[in-house]
């Protein structure tokens, strides 16, 4: 057998006895199968079909070429998306440090030293005491042997929190598309509500001009021509409000954009259609661990984690280092590069603490729990998620049923409203009951602006709830130590 090989071998037997022991450390999380978490009932009255899934684009459903624009303008300029690919590029960049310590490193050095020798030094005469140049040239290869996969481990775990940093930046788009989508809804609500209050001081006008034409006739007092005067400021404040609401609501789309307010000033009135009714995939549990990025990147984490596990593990044992180098060396003048000053070598190093104060097992143990930190707050976002999907469809559903309801009560309060207002007009009612009649009749109108807002708001969310279209590549989806 080879004297090196041998001498190898021999030296890792040795050594491997002296190891420190792992015993008794080892993770105590489990990943949760998204299946073991009972939906049944929660879900048991939601249509589901098979093609439910959001497309990459939810958002062109709402058939609202405005918001196309907003969206896809959003993620093309945001400087928050910006920063998640500078982070993503960093998080690659590391995982090309970890993977270039797999292999072997090779150097090429060269040097020339002008030096006065020790009489009583290591070189004889006529060097000794004397002045003179060192010149070295040479090639040098390094190899740290991966015996125990240490380095692989380091390199998959780099991997591992690149691909999450990666996810990272698919959750921040759809974070940021749900957010322009969520704020232009709220634009929608204002107009809608300045469209009841444009109503609503329409109607206490011609209410006014009547009861100064009742009082003309001796029907009213100024009493009641001051009353229904009065309402109309307050009606015209509502109009300032809901207005100025409407500019803020177009500066916030316009730093979601990753512009100045001005480009606010160019979004016109929303006109976003509602949704058809919702209905959730027939596999939910199982297939929304590829759909969330959030999800995704959570157990991407947790896998890196287990491999951060293997390199602590891997440390109990033996370092092994290969090292050669060829070259020349001359001491004194003449040629350098010649058969006389040639040097070959090549030797292991082999490196192992006897004795380190128990730090190896205080840093597996500390690996461990990280790993079961990540793991739990995998699980945990798992619950989050379908909780987050349960909250969507339960107000759809609470929406949906809150709108039968206000369409009666609308109708029902636009009745009384023309009745009181009639009666009014031909002297035989009078203002308190138009006042009754309009105030139940403006609460039932802003009511159905909200609930209509509302219910696109709420198809926003399932949206972004099923991942908004985004489908996990199947290397995320494996994450065991």
């Amino acid at each position: 057998m080879n004297p090196l090989r041998r001498f190898l071998l021999w030296a890792l037997a040795a050594l491997s006895a002296g190891c420190a022991s792992t015993h008794g450390l080892q993770p105590a999380a489990a990943l949760r199968a998204p299946d073991t978490l009972a939906v049944e009932g929660t879900f048991a009255d939601a249509p589901l079909r098979q093609a439910a899934w959001p497309a990459r684009e939810w958002w062109t459903a709402f058939a609202d070429p405005q918001l196309d624009q907003l969206i896809r303008e959003g993620l093309r300029d945001n400087p928050t998306l910006k920063v998640a690919a500078a982070r993503t590029r960093a998080a690659l960049a590391e995982a090309g440090v970890s993977e270039a310590a797999r292999i072997p490193q090779a150097n090429l050095s060269a040097d020339a030293t002008r030096e006065r020798l020790s009489q009583n030094g290591i070189f004889p005469p006529p060097f000794a005491g004397s002045t003179s140049t060192l010149s070295d040239l040479a090639a040098t290869l390094t190899w740290e042997v991966d015996f125990w996969g240490k380095q692989r481990a380091d390199y998959q775990r780099a991997l591992g929190l690149a691909q999450a940093s990666e996810v990272d930046a698919a959750a921040a788009r759809l974070a940021l598309s749900t957010a322009i989508a969520h704020a232009y809804i709220q634009l929608e609500r204002a107009y809608l509500l300045l469209d009841v209050a444009n109503s609503t001081l329409q109607q206490r006008a011609q209410i006014a001009s009547l009861t100064r034409d009742r009082n003309a006739a001796g029907l009213d007092s100024r009493l009641e021509v001051q009353q229904t005067e009065e309402t109309l400021p307050a009606a015209r404040e509502q109009i300032l409000q809901l207005q100025e609401r409407i500019e803020l609501s177009r500066h916030q789309l316009a730093a979601l954009l990753g512009h100045g307010p001005d480009r606010g000033m160019s979004i016109a009135r929303p006109s976003a259609a509602a949704l058809e009714e919702p209905a959730l995939p027939s596999r939910l549990p199982s297939e929304l661990l590829g759909r969330r990025p959030d999800l995704i990147a959570q157990r991407l984490r947790a896998s890196a984690a287990a491999q951060a596990v293997k390199v602590r593990q891997a440390a109990f044992y033996p370092n092994v280092d290969l090292t050669a180098f060829a070259g020349f060396q001359r001491l004194g003048p003449g040629a350098l590069v010649s058969a006389g000053e040639r040097q070959i070598g090549i030797g292991p190093a082999l490196d192992l603490p006897l004795f380190d104060a128990h730090r190896r097992r205080a840093q597996l143990a500390g690996a461990d729990a990280a790993y079961d930190v990540a793991v739990e707050q995998y699980n945990q976002t798992l619950a989050d998620a379908l909780r987050d999907v349960a909250d969507q469809l339960s107000s759809l559903r609470s929406v949906a049923a809150q709108r039968a309801e206000q369409q009666q009560a609308l109708a029902a309060a636009r009745s009384a409203y023309d009745l009181a207002v009639l009666r009014y007009r031909e002297g035989v009612g009078n203002y308190l009951q138009v006042l009754s009649t309009e105030d139940r009749l403006l609460a039932q109108q802003s009511l159905e602006a909200d609930l209509q807002a509302r219910r696109l708001d709420l198809s926003v969310g399932l949206a972004g709830a099923l991942g908004g279209g985004f489908e996990a590549p199947g290397a995320a989806l494996a994450a065991t130590p």
